[in-house]
């Protein structure tokens, strides 16, 4: 499946999605943003995808919003404008959630500059591989706004609370380097091995059964906010589906037979 602004191709079970836009390093446009809702509600129901990797093409993973479409929502009339955000806004939250609530694992693979919702929607993949060229910037409070693209949520969720207020309130950048150092990437690749590493680690994460691996997922993305007895109860009622899965049938009775 390709558009114009974004491609995705299917190799040994794991979806490469790719922003396309790399004359605008991959700045999200309205068009560029329903291509990509499209592409992942497609891989996130294909069960023939067991892991999901969004990069970039070109230089940049994403510049965050395309600043030209910022200039042309400011000339709608003043009594159109509230409203028009907000409808931009849930299309805006569907799509980062479309990435966190993926039924499988996710990877950013970060080829270049992430900044605004280029890092949030970096940061809505389960694990996150920046290259050495990589960098990351909520930039923002540049702009007069907000992090809308969920980094207030998980923001302080990979680096703490004080530093995310830091880098938010400063919009700096942030060089792969420190992204290690701080917790907001979880591996630094090689430029030109990043796409073939993200590919094997995707590959190394989605090898269990899909079911554990969906159901897990869904608890442990709610684990900040749950009671320790509401994560109990729903993995009771996730290990009650597991148990009638194929995948713990197969391999209960593999290991009884003494197979693989």
């Amino acid at each position: 499946m390709s558009t114009s602004t974004i491609q995705v191709t299917i190799d040994s079970q794991v979806a490469m999605i790719a922003l396309n836009r790399p004359e605008k390093r991959n700045a999200i446009t309205n068009e560029m943003r329903a291509e990509l809702i499209e592409a992942l509600d497609t891989v996130s129901r294909d069960r023939g995808v067991r892991a999901v990797v969004l990069t970039g093409n070109g230089k940049g993973f994403c510049a965050g919003g395309d600043v030209s479409g910022m200039a042309q929502r400011m000339e709608a009339p003043a009594g159109e404008i509230a409203f028009n955000g907000w409808s931009r806004q849930q299309l805006v939250h569907h799509t980062v959630n479309l990435l966190y609530s993926m039924p499988k694992p996710t990877i950013a693979a970060v080829n270049g500059a992430a900044a605004g919702l280029g890092a949030d929607m970096a940061l809505s993949c389960d694990f996150i591989l920046a290259s050495q060229e990589a960098s990351f910037t909520w930039s923002y409070i540049k702009r007069g706004l907000i992090p809308d693209g969920g980094g207030m949520y998980l923001l302080p969720r990979r680096v703490g609370l004080a530093r995310a207020k830091e880098l938010i309130f400063s919009g700096r950048k942030v060089d792969a380097k420190e992204a290690l150092e701080i917790g907001i990437a979880d591996r630094l690749s090689d430029p030109e091995s990043l796409i073939a590493d993200a590919h094997a680690w995707a590959a190394e994460l989605s090898q269990g059964s899909a079911t554990a691996l969906a159901l897990g997922k869904s608890i442990l993305n709610q684990s900040y906010e749950l009671s320790a007895h509401q994560v109990f109860s729903q993995g009771s009622q996730a290990q009650a589906v597991c148990y009638t899965s194929s995948e713990h049938r197969d391999s209960v009775l593999a290991f009884l037979n003494k197979t693989k």
